[in-house]
């Protein structure tokens, strides 16, 4: 059992019988009035965001969880294959439960958060960063880079994201799985 002072981003915790991960939590203390806890919770069977308010002190129940080093290996009719770095286990799980896969190549190094008393995988998550290639984009025009304008582009996983004009095909770049959107050109 911990309480509300406990609580940071990223912690996973038994709620409504199901577990949630705090994405953003932050105690407030009006002026009049007890003190509570504003939070964001993410559902991990789900992904589902629902904002929540717990009372100052109260107990909640905490989920141990592990995070664990994989490596991706291939998809196929039952799911997306990984295999654990050390051990060499593998493990088929679902692509919802993947935070960006449309960015996965093979090969990829993932974090995979197991639930520890039951041992099944609750979410699996990408590098902030990866590179990946263009194998697909129209010519730039010449002169149109004052206005930062974007062109669509396919990178070698199939995703469609926009990059800058003066990026080519062949290009290395390296793209923000968080947000889906470029970053960089890589040298």
């Amino acid at each position: 059992m911990a309480t509300t002072a406990d609580f940071r981003n990223g912690l996973c915790l038994e709620f409504n019988g199901d577990l949630f991960m705090i994405v953003e939590f932050q105690h407030v203390k009006p002026g009049k009035g007890p003190a509570f806890v504003r939070t964001k919770l993410k559902n991990l069977k789900t992904g589902r965001v629902i904002p929540n308010t717990f009372t100052s002190g109260v107990k909640i129940d905490v989920a141990r969880v592990e995070r664990r080093p994989y490596q991706f290996l291939y998809k196929d009719e039952n799911g997306y294959n990984f295999m654990h770095n050390e051990t060499f286990e593998q493990v088929s799980i679902e692509e919802v439960i993947i935070n960006a896969p449309q960015f996965l190549k093979e090969g990829q190094g993932v974090e995979i958060v197991f639930h520890a008393d039951t041992e099944t995988p609750l979410s699996c998550e990408l590098p902030a960063f990866v590179e990946l290639e263009v194998t697909y984009s129209e010519p730039g025009v010449k002169g149109d880079t004052a206005t930062n304008a974007q062109k669509p582009a396919k990178v070698e996983t199939g995703a469609s994201i926009n990059i800058p004009l003066f990026v080519n095909v062949g290009d290395k770049i390296k793209v923000d799985t968080r947000t889906g959107g470029y970053h960089e050109r890589v040298r």
